[in-house]
């Protein structure tokens, strides 16, 4: 910001006298200082309120997303009876950031709360499935991960597990793998899942459908290369063979799609789960999204409505040093393999494990 200064030259004054010549000058040079005096003060007294309200919007909009994030305290409710903790310790150099192994149970719950749940098919009925379970492991260093979808239809042991309003549920065996989070909620979910593959979950994070669709529109779409055509009435989606951009809708469409894929089965749909999730990892990566925090707050703000994590992520500043944990972490360097399975022997719409082999792959993963 430039300010007027009245400038005097005094090269012609000579004919003037001391005291006119020292009158003027001594007017005009108070009366300027004290005008740049009181236009500085403007210029601060602004400054300092446009910054106030920037660190005033940026408090809201902190608050407004943390007050977003749903919690849930896992490991009080489950106590000291599970798989030992993996290593979570900073490595040498990186001292603020953790470092080390990580397992997180990632849920997509067909919740049926909200009108936009039910619109993409959550249902009309009270209650939530889980829909889709994936286990991601995420090797020490954090530059490589695996992800291991669980089947829906699997059959499993769930254990007793504690429940909020006090008691228990009872030990069930060879029930579906998708009953726990039914009768127990997020506590009984990865009781379950460690119960199945003796892993430690560190983690846990669940998202509903209308919090997955806002994910890929508040990332501008997705793009996905399918290998055949999809012709599902009941997702609503129909797709040829080939590349697409999808919207959210879409994008949930692909990842709930089972009946026009395969043989109808939940093994096929996990195929375009699989697919989808690698997709939107290289779509965060070419975006350069992790660089933008605009781009950052818009998806934050999509997702935290429809996000319920352990009381380990449940805060904006967890979830952001997670995030900068995993900036070395590629689509690349990201596997995506199926818990093996057998059609069970009694029923050919559910699957049990194949042994040894899912014991094996638990194993590679402790």
């Amino acid at each position: 910001m430039f300010l007027p200064v009245r400038g005097h030259n005094r090269g012609h004054d000579s004919g003037r006298g001391d005291g006119d010549s020292g009158d003027a000058g001594g007017g005009d040079a108070g009366g300027g200082a004290g005008r740049r005096s009181r236009a500085l003060k403007a210029v601060g007294l602004g400054l300092a309120g446009v910054l106030a309200l920037g660190v005033a919007a940026a408090g809201l909009a902190y608050w407004h997303l943390n007050q977003n994030i749903k919690g849930v305290d896992i490991n009080s409710a489950l106590g000291d009876d599970r798989p030992p903790r993996a290593d979570t310790a900073p490595s040498a150099g990186t001292a603020t950031l953790p470092s080390g192994a990580l397992n997180i149970l990632v849920l997509g719950s067909d919740s049926r709360s909200g009108d936009q749940n039910k619109r993409l098919g959550g249902g009309d009925s009270e209650g939530a499935r889980s829909d889709t379970a994936m286990i991601v492991h995420i090797d020490a260093g954090r530059t490589s991960a695996t992800v291991v979808s669980i089947p829906r239809d699997t059959l499993v042991t769930r254990p007793s597990c504690p429940l909020d309003s006090g008691g228990s549920t009872a030990e069930a065996h060879y029930t579906m793998f998708n009953s726990a989070y039914s009768v127990g909620g997020p506590v009984c979910a990865v009781k379950t899942v460690e119960t199945l593959t003796g892993i430690r979950m560190d983690h846990y994070v669940e998202i509903d459908f209308s919090g997955f669709a806002k994910l890929v529109d508040a990332m501008g779409g997705v793009t996905v290369t399918t290998e055949q055509d999809i012709d599902d009435d009941k997702s609503h989606l129909h797709l040829k063979a080939g590349t697409h951009h999808l919207k959210g809708t879409e994008a949930l469409a692909l990842a709930r799609t089972r009946y026009g894929v395969g043989d109808g089965s939940d093994l096929g749909r996990i195929g375009l789960q699989q697919t989808l999730v690698k997709a939107l990892l290289e779509e965060i990566s070419d975006s350069g999204l992790l660089d933008d925090p605009a781009g950052l707050y818009r998806v934050a703000d999509a997702v935290t409505g429809s996000l319920t994590t352990d009381t380990g992520l449940d805060s904006l500043g967890e979830l952001t040093t997670l995030g900068q944990s995993l900036r070395g972490l590629s689509a690349q360097n990201v596997e995506t393999v199926t818990m093996p399975v057998v059609t069970a022997p009694w029923n050919p719409n559910r699957v049990v494990a194949k042994e040894p082999d899912a014991d094996d792959l638990w194993t590679s993963l402790r």
